[in-house]
Protein backbone atom coordinates (compact mmCIF):
# COMPACT_ATOMS: atom_id res chain seq x y z
CA UNK A 1 0.00 0.00 0.00
CA UNK A 2 1.45 3.47 -1.42
CA UNK A 3 2.07 6.02 1.93
CA UNK A 4 1.18 9.78 0.85
CA UNK A 5 2.49 12.68 2.38
CA UNK A 6 -1.07 13.11 4.64
CA UNK A 7 -1.13 9.58 5.56
CA UNK A 8 -0.76 8.82 8.99
CA UNK A 9 -0.03 5.68 11.11
CA UNK A 10 -2.31 3.86 13.80
CA UNK A 11 -0.17 5.20 16.26
CA UNK A 12 -0.37 8.77 15.51
CA UNK A 13 -3.84 8.12 14.89
CA UNK A 14 -4.82 6.64 18.27
CA UNK A 15 -3.07 9.41 19.94
CA UNK A 16 -4.77 12.33 17.90
CA UNK A 17 -7.75 10.67 18.97
CA UNK A 18 -7.08 10.34 22.51
CA UNK A 19 -6.37 14.03 22.74
CA UNK A 20 -8.78 15.70 20.90
CA UNK A 21 -11.72 13.28 21.67
CA UNK A 22 -15.05 14.72 22.04
CA UNK A 23 -13.36 18.54 22.25
CA UNK A 24 -15.36 19.62 18.97
CA UNK A 25 -18.98 21.38 19.62
CA UNK A 26 -20.07 20.54 16.40
CA UNK A 27 -22.38 17.44 15.35
CA UNK A 28 -19.93 14.18 16.09
CA UNK A 29 -20.29 10.53 14.84
CA UNK A 30 -18.62 8.61 17.37
CA UNK A 31 -18.49 5.17 15.02
CA UNK A 32 -16.68 7.64 12.65
CA UNK A 33 -14.69 9.01 14.87
CA UNK A 34 -13.31 5.16 14.92
CA UNK A 35 -12.15 4.61 11.56
CA UNK A 36 -11.30 8.17 10.75
CA UNK A 37 -7.93 7.23 8.51
CA UNK A 38 -8.20 3.99 8.84
CA UNK A 39 -7.98 2.31 5.18
CA UNK A 40 -10.80 -0.47 4.62
CA UNK A 41 -8.86 -2.70 1.84
CA UNK A 42 -11.33 -3.35 -1.54
CA UNK A 43 -10.41 -5.67 -3.70
CA UNK A 44 -6.59 -6.91 -3.78
CA UNK A 45 -4.66 -3.30 -3.44
CA UNK A 46 -7.49 -1.00 -3.01
CA UNK A 47 -9.07 0.87 0.09
CA UNK A 48 -11.16 3.43 1.24
CA UNK A 49 -10.31 5.74 3.73
CA UNK A 50 -12.36 8.00 5.41
CA UNK A 51 -10.45 11.48 5.62
CA UNK A 52 -13.59 14.04 6.81
CA UNK A 53 -16.84 14.46 7.44
CA UNK A 54 -19.28 17.36 8.30
CA UNK A 55 -23.02 16.69 10.23
CA UNK A 56 -24.60 13.90 11.15
CA UNK A 57 -28.50 12.69 11.15
CA UNK A 58 -28.68 15.64 14.07
CA UNK A 59 -27.56 18.16 11.35
CA UNK A 60 -30.20 16.66 8.41
CA UNK A 61 -33.22 17.23 11.24
CA UNK A 62 -32.13 20.37 12.63
CA UNK A 63 -31.42 21.26 9.01
CA UNK A 64 -35.43 20.23 8.00
CA UNK A 65 -36.72 22.07 11.49
CA UNK A 66 -34.62 25.30 10.67
CA UNK A 67 -34.26 25.24 14.63
CA UNK A 68 -30.95 25.83 16.76
CA UNK A 69 -28.80 23.04 18.95
CA UNK A 70 -28.99 19.13 18.68
CA UNK A 71 -31.61 17.16 20.60
CA UNK A 72 -34.88 19.20 20.20
CA UNK A 73 -36.94 16.23 19.48
CA UNK A 74 -36.76 12.46 20.82
CA UNK A 75 -34.63 10.61 18.97
CA UNK A 76 -37.60 8.59 17.46
CA UNK A 77 -39.06 11.86 16.35
CA UNK A 78 -36.00 12.37 14.77
CA UNK A 79 -35.85 9.07 13.14
CA UNK A 80 -39.41 9.35 11.54
CA UNK A 81 -38.40 12.39 10.12
CA UNK A 82 -35.42 11.32 8.53
CA UNK A 83 -37.99 8.61 7.16
CA UNK A 84 -40.40 11.43 5.88
CA UNK A 85 -37.62 13.06 4.25
CA UNK A 86 -36.29 10.08 2.56
CA UNK A 87 -39.93 8.99 1.55
CA UNK A 88 -40.92 12.44 -0.05
CA UNK A 89 -37.80 12.97 -1.99
CA UNK A 90 -37.30 16.02 -0.34
CA UNK A 91 -33.38 16.03 -0.57
CA UNK A 92 -31.88 19.51 0.78
CA UNK A 93 -31.82 18.44 4.63
CA UNK A 94 -29.54 15.54 3.44
CA UNK A 95 -27.03 18.05 1.20
CA UNK A 96 -26.13 19.56 4.74
CA UNK A 97 -23.86 16.22 5.65
CA UNK A 98 -20.52 15.70 3.59
CA UNK A 99 -18.39 12.87 3.73
CA UNK A 100 -13.99 13.19 2.18
CA UNK A 101 -12.44 10.04 1.56
CA UNK A 102 -9.46 8.65 0.03
CA UNK A 103 -9.63 6.02 -2.40
CA UNK A 104 -7.09 3.84 -4.35
CA UNK A 105 -9.02 1.83 -7.03
CA UNK A 106 -8.36 1.30 -10.45
CA UNK A 107 -8.61 3.20 -13.33
CA UNK A 108 -11.26 1.52 -15.17
CA UNK A 109 -13.13 1.72 -11.94
CA UNK A 110 -12.28 5.92 -11.38
CA UNK A 111 -13.64 6.19 -15.16
CA UNK A 112 -16.98 4.67 -14.34
CA UNK A 113 -16.68 6.54 -10.94
CA UNK A 114 -16.31 10.14 -12.26
CA UNK A 115 -19.07 10.08 -14.41
CA UNK A 116 -21.25 10.97 -10.56
CA UNK A 117 -20.41 14.70 -11.26
CA UNK A 118 -22.02 16.11 -8.06
CA UNK A 119 -18.91 15.36 -6.03
CA UNK A 120 -15.16 17.35 -5.49
CA UNK A 121 -12.70 15.30 -7.02
CA UNK A 122 -8.91 15.75 -6.85
CA UNK A 123 -6.54 12.46 -8.42
CA UNK A 124 -3.29 11.66 -8.64
CA UNK A 125 -1.54 12.61 -11.56
CA UNK A 126 0.65 10.51 -13.66
CA UNK A 127 2.00 13.41 -15.31
CA UNK A 128 4.04 14.41 -12.07
CA UNK A 129 4.22 11.29 -10.63
CA UNK A 130 5.26 8.13 -11.32
CA UNK A 131 2.75 5.35 -10.72
CA UNK A 132 3.36 2.34 -8.53
CA UNK A 133 3.56 -1.45 -9.84
CA UNK A 134 0.24 -2.31 -8.84
CA UNK A 135 -2.68 -3.62 -11.34
CA UNK A 136 -5.84 -5.19 -10.52
CA UNK A 137 -5.81 -9.00 -11.01
CA UNK A 138 -9.66 -10.31 -11.16
CA UNK A 139 -10.50 -13.12 -8.81
CA UNK A 140 -10.88 -16.58 -10.74
CA UNK A 141 -14.77 -16.64 -10.22
CA UNK A 142 -15.19 -13.10 -11.62
CA UNK A 143 -13.60 -14.47 -15.13
CA UNK A 144 -16.58 -15.11 -17.54
CA UNK A 145 -17.66 -14.92 -20.94
CA UNK A 146 -19.36 -11.69 -22.33
CA UNK A 147 -24.01 -12.10 -21.63
CA UNK A 148 -25.37 -12.51 -25.19
CA UNK A 149 -28.45 -10.09 -23.68
CA UNK A 150 -26.32 -7.79 -22.09
CA UNK A 151 -23.88 -5.87 -23.93
CA UNK A 152 -22.24 -4.30 -20.62
CA UNK A 153 -22.61 -7.50 -18.59
CA UNK A 154 -21.03 -11.20 -18.24
CA UNK A 155 -22.79 -14.25 -19.05
CA UNK A 156 -23.96 -16.43 -15.54
CA UNK A 157 -22.14 -19.47 -16.43
CA UNK A 158 -18.82 -19.49 -15.26
CA UNK A 159 -15.74 -20.10 -17.34
CA UNK A 160 -13.74 -23.86 -17.05
CA UNK A 161 -10.95 -22.98 -14.43
CA UNK A 162 -8.33 -24.53 -17.05
CA UNK A 163 -9.38 -21.52 -19.41
CA UNK A 164 -10.00 -18.87 -16.52
CA UNK A 165 -6.74 -19.44 -15.33
CA UNK A 166 -5.17 -18.98 -19.08
CA UNK A 167 -6.80 -15.61 -19.27
CA UNK A 168 -6.08 -14.57 -15.94
CA UNK A 169 -1.80 -15.40 -16.68
CA UNK A 170 -2.54 -13.73 -19.63
CA UNK A 171 -3.65 -10.55 -18.50
CA UNK A 172 -0.99 -10.51 -15.69
CA UNK A 173 1.29 -11.11 -18.24
CA UNK A 174 0.80 -7.99 -20.17
CA UNK A 175 0.49 -5.45 -17.17
CA UNK A 176 3.73 -7.14 -16.28
CA UNK A 177 5.70 -6.63 -19.53
CA UNK A 178 3.52 -3.08 -19.91
CA UNK A 179 5.13 -1.85 -16.53
CA UNK A 180 8.74 -3.09 -17.58
CA UNK A 181 8.24 -1.14 -20.70
CA UNK A 182 7.03 2.03 -18.56
CA UNK A 183 9.73 2.53 -16.51
CA UNK A 184 12.56 1.86 -19.14
CA UNK A 185 10.93 4.35 -20.74
CA UNK A 186 11.28 6.46 -17.77
CA UNK A 187 14.73 5.32 -16.25
CA UNK A 188 16.81 4.60 -19.18
CA UNK A 189 15.07 7.06 -22.16
CA UNK A 190 14.34 10.06 -20.09
CA UNK A 191 10.82 9.98 -21.68
CA UNK A 192 8.25 12.39 -20.29
CA UNK A 193 6.09 11.05 -17.53
CA UNK A 194 2.75 12.60 -19.16
CA UNK A 195 3.68 10.94 -22.75
CA UNK A 196 5.62 7.05 -20.71
CA UNK A 197 2.10 6.79 -19.03
CA UNK A 198 0.15 5.71 -22.31
CA UNK A 199 2.15 2.57 -22.13
CA UNK A 200 -0.25 1.73 -19.05
CA UNK A 201 -3.37 -0.63 -19.04
CA UNK A 202 -6.37 1.01 -17.21
CA UNK A 203 -5.88 -1.95 -14.97
CA UNK A 204 -3.56 -0.44 -12.96
CA UNK A 205 -4.05 1.47 -9.47
CA UNK A 206 -4.70 5.10 -9.06
CA UNK A 207 -5.60 7.21 -6.05
CA UNK A 208 -8.21 10.25 -5.07
CA UNK A 209 -9.59 12.35 -2.90
CA UNK A 210 -13.32 12.27 -3.30
CA UNK A 211 -15.67 15.10 -1.22
CA UNK A 212 -19.23 14.66 -1.58
CA UNK A 213 -22.80 15.80 0.01
CA UNK A 214 -25.25 12.76 1.63
CA UNK A 215 -27.96 13.85 -0.67
CA UNK A 216 -25.35 12.72 -3.95
CA UNK A 217 -23.50 9.97 -1.97
CA UNK A 218 -27.06 7.98 -1.64
CA UNK A 219 -27.78 8.33 -5.66
CA UNK A 220 -24.66 7.10 -5.79
CA UNK A 221 -25.09 4.13 -3.31
CA UNK A 222 -28.15 3.53 -4.90
CA UNK A 223 -26.72 3.02 -8.63
CA UNK A 224 -23.73 1.60 -7.79
CA UNK A 225 -24.79 -0.91 -5.15
CA UNK A 226 -27.09 -2.53 -7.45
CA UNK A 227 -26.68 -5.73 -8.95
CA UNK A 228 -26.59 -4.50 -12.20
CA UNK A 229 -23.41 -2.44 -11.30
CA UNK A 230 -19.63 -3.68 -12.64
CA UNK A 231 -18.65 -6.02 -9.96
CA UNK A 232 -15.56 -3.87 -9.04
CA UNK A 233 -17.22 -0.87 -8.72
CA UNK A 234 -20.32 -2.44 -6.23
CA UNK A 235 -17.25 -3.72 -3.81
CA UNK A 236 -16.74 -0.10 -3.37
CA UNK A 237 -19.77 0.86 -3.14
CA UNK A 238 -20.58 -1.65 -0.84
CA UNK A 239 -17.61 -0.86 1.71
CA UNK A 240 -18.95 3.28 1.16
CA UNK A 241 -22.57 2.24 2.30
CA UNK A 242 -21.19 0.46 5.69
CA UNK A 243 -19.30 3.72 6.21
CA UNK A 244 -22.50 5.59 5.85
CA UNK A 245 -24.13 2.87 8.61
CA UNK A 246 -21.53 4.06 10.67
CA UNK A 247 -21.84 7.99 10.20
CA UNK A 248 -25.64 8.55 10.02
CA UNK A 249 -27.72 5.35 10.83
CA UNK A 250 -31.15 6.71 10.88
CA UNK A 251 -30.61 8.24 7.13
CA UNK A 252 -28.65 4.73 5.92
CA UNK A 253 -32.42 2.53 7.60
CA UNK A 254 -33.78 5.04 5.52
CA UNK A 255 -32.25 4.65 2.05
CA UNK A 256 -32.23 1.13 1.89
CA UNK A 257 -35.85 1.12 2.70
CA UNK A 258 -37.38 3.64 0.58
CA UNK A 259 -34.35 4.19 -1.43
CA UNK A 260 -31.99 0.84 -1.96
CA UNK A 261 -34.96 -1.82 -1.90
CA UNK A 262 -37.65 0.18 -2.95
CA UNK A 263 -39.07 -0.18 -6.65
CA UNK A 264 -40.40 2.62 -8.63
CA UNK A 265 -44.10 2.09 -10.50
CA UNK A 266 -44.84 3.82 -13.75
CA UNK A 267 -48.86 4.68 -13.64
CA UNK A 268 -49.97 1.67 -16.18
CA UNK A 269 -48.19 -0.64 -13.89
CA UNK A 270 -50.51 0.19 -10.77
CA UNK A 271 -53.41 -0.33 -12.58
CA UNK A 272 -52.02 -3.64 -13.56
CA UNK A 273 -51.97 -4.53 -10.30
CA UNK A 274 -55.46 -3.04 -9.43
CA UNK A 275 -56.70 -4.95 -12.31
CA UNK A 276 -55.28 -7.92 -10.68
CA UNK A 277 -56.10 -7.74 -7.09
CA UNK A 278 -59.94 -6.96 -8.83
CA UNK A 279 -59.36 -11.11 -10.11
CA UNK A 280 -58.56 -9.76 -13.46
CA UNK A 281 -56.00 -12.33 -15.02
CA UNK A 282 -52.85 -10.42 -16.30
CA UNK A 283 -50.52 -11.47 -19.27
CA UNK A 284 -47.70 -9.91 -21.11
CA UNK A 285 -50.60 -10.09 -24.53
CA UNK A 286 -53.47 -7.79 -22.45
CA UNK A 287 -50.92 -5.80 -19.91
CA UNK A 288 -49.71 -3.17 -23.26
CA UNK A 289 -46.43 -4.11 -21.71
CA UNK A 290 -43.52 -4.99 -23.43
CA UNK A 291 -41.39 -8.35 -23.59
CA UNK A 292 -38.78 -6.65 -21.47
CA UNK A 293 -40.65 -4.26 -19.50
CA UNK A 294 -43.00 -7.51 -18.99
CA UNK A 295 -40.01 -9.29 -17.26
CA UNK A 296 -39.03 -6.74 -15.46
CA UNK A 297 -42.30 -6.43 -13.77
CA UNK A 298 -43.43 -10.02 -13.64
CA UNK A 299 -39.77 -10.50 -11.62
CA UNK A 300 -41.09 -7.93 -9.03
CA UNK A 301 -44.79 -8.89 -8.54
CA UNK A 302 -44.94 -11.94 -10.49
CA UNK A 303 -48.76 -12.04 -11.68
CA UNK A 304 -48.36 -14.43 -14.39
CA UNK A 305 -48.17 -17.48 -11.91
Amino acid sequence: MSKFPTDLSDDIIDNLRAEYKNESVRSFSPELEEILHKPVPVLDHGFVRVIDYMGTDASIVQAARVSYGIGTKKAQEDKGLINYLMRHNHTTPFEMCELKLHVKLPIFVMRQWVRHRTANINEYSARYSILGNEFYLPEIDQIARQSDSNRQGKSENAMEPIQAQEILDAIAGVQKDAYEKYSHLLDDMALTREIARTLLPIGIYTEMYWKIDLHNLLHFLKLRTDSHAQYEIRCYANVILDIVKKWVPYTYDAFVNYRQKAVSLPHHCINLINRALGGEKISQENSGLSKGEWQEFTKIFPLDK
